[in-house]
């Protein structure tokens, strides 16, 4: 059995700017985005690209850009999207030789040690450029933001909501995710109807991007237990890459396989010794401790074992179904079940044989699909480069039965 906490556990609100420990995702000019931990008094380090100090983003809101210049954050303002008139020029007598662009690698970066700044690099290299004159507005606008990504130093710092965190650790490594994409964790959510105040089990082996999900509904409003195959807290990085406060986290609580088990009897070290046996204040402390342990887990099984919860979320490596026969009878009737999984064949399976089941209504498979488009003047076209799948679902609808004798 174990908890999660945050380490604001005193916070019982949350300012909506960056605070000090917080994990900050920051989006670079090339479009990558990195995470950085943002600490009071320390410098932030962004690997090939600089670095900063941390006390000036420490307070500010999501959503700027700064440019970084020895050490120190520039505010940047936000560039308008302009409207690219195109012309009859093209690019068919572009002959992109040796010589077209006169300054070397070993010009720019003295320029650039030298203290010249970004943008004036840029415009001599426009200026120096032979065949520039001969690009479409197009090709012109593409060569300047190409350049601007090699040689600027601005970031912008992204607001870590459950769609920007999911896109990031998607991008990031999908296999940590098990391939659950933002839509297919959007449907999830719906089908088992999260909402503020209800009471739900989960099984997250996807990083935590579906605990920080049914989470951020609960708003600190009601329960979440989730079953875990390990002793101590489960690692859920996506969830601390939320940032969020103890309010909500409090509603948070964990059991391992064993604990979850009706039969099983809990091994604890001993919390309630004589009081003559207590020899100081540290004794003490750690009895009360262990006491609190021991209390927290025996109410969480008892909670548990009472059943009536509202929905069941699952995104595991282990199998669907012995899962939900092992933890759908504490589900309340009408209670949903929603499965993800990256394989279609488990779901498939999953749902034949729910189907015999009389208890599980109109096990449904689904798969969700999602195209990308990038929208710009005059250049609104989809994204050649996307993920394939999001995984797949399966949602069925827990029913009380009843047998009928005569």
């Amino acid at each position: 059995m174990s908890t999660f906490k945050t380490s604001k556990s005193e916070q019982k609100s949350r300012d909506p700017g960056i605070q000090s420990g917080d994990l900050v995702l920051v989006r670079l000019p090339k479009g990558d985005i990195r995470s950085v931990k943002v600490e009071k008094n320390t410098t932030v380090v962004i690997p090939k690209f600089g670095a900063f100090f941390a006390n000036e983003l420490v307070g500010q809101p999501y959503g700027l850009t700064y440019e970084i210049q020895d050490k120190k954050l520039t505010y940047a303002p936000p560039k308008t999207l302009e409207e690219i008139e195109d012309t009859d020029a093209t690019n068919e007598l572009i002959n992109d030789g040796e010589f077209v662009q006169p300054l070397t690698v070993d010009e720019i970066q003295a320029l650039k040690r030298s203290g010249v700044h970004a943008s004036d690099i840029i415009k001599m290299q426009i200026e120096q450029h032979a065949n520039y004159s001969l690009k479409t507005e197009y090709s012109k606008d593409k060569y300047k933001k190409r350049k601007e990504a090699k040689y600027s130093k601005v970031f912008a710092t992204i607001e870590p909501t459950l769609y920007n965190v999911c896109e990031y650790w998607f991008a990031k490594d999908q296999l940590r995710l098990r391939d659950l994409r933002i839509d297919s964790l959007s449907q999830m959510l719906n089908l088992a109807n999260v909402r503020p105040g209800g009471r739900y089990l989960a099984v997250d082996d996807a990083s935590g991007i579906l605990v920080a999900g049914i989470l951020e509904r609960l708003g600190g409003e009601g329960k979440l237990i989730t079953i875990c195959a390990t002793d101590s807290p489960p690692a859920y990085p996506c969830l601390m890459q939320m940032n969020f406060p103890s309010s909500v986290t409090d509603v948070l609580i964990s059991l391992n396989w064993a604990t979850a088990e009706e039969d099983y009897t809990p091994i604890l070290p001993p919390s309630d010794i004589p009081t003559e046996q207590v020899k100081s204040d540290r004794q003490k402390h750690r009895l009360n401790k262990r006491k609190a342990v021991t209390d927290l887990l025996n109410n969480t099984r008892e909670e548990l074992f009472a059943g009536e919860f509202d929905g069941l979320l699952i995104a595991s490596e282990y199998d669907p179904y012995s899962i939900i026969e092992r933890l759908s009878p504490y589900l309340g009737g009408s209670a949903s079940m929603v499965v993800h999984s990256p394989f279609s064949q488990i779901i498939v399976e999953l749902q034949a044989k729910l189907r015999v089941l009389p208890q599980f209504l109109c096990p449904t498979v689904s798969e969700s699909w999602l195209r990308r488009y990038q929208v710009l003047p005059g250049r609104t076209h989809p994204m050649m480069a996307m993920s394939g799948t999001g995984g797949f679902l399966c949602h069925a609808t827990k029913m009380y039965v009843r047998t009928l004798t005569n």
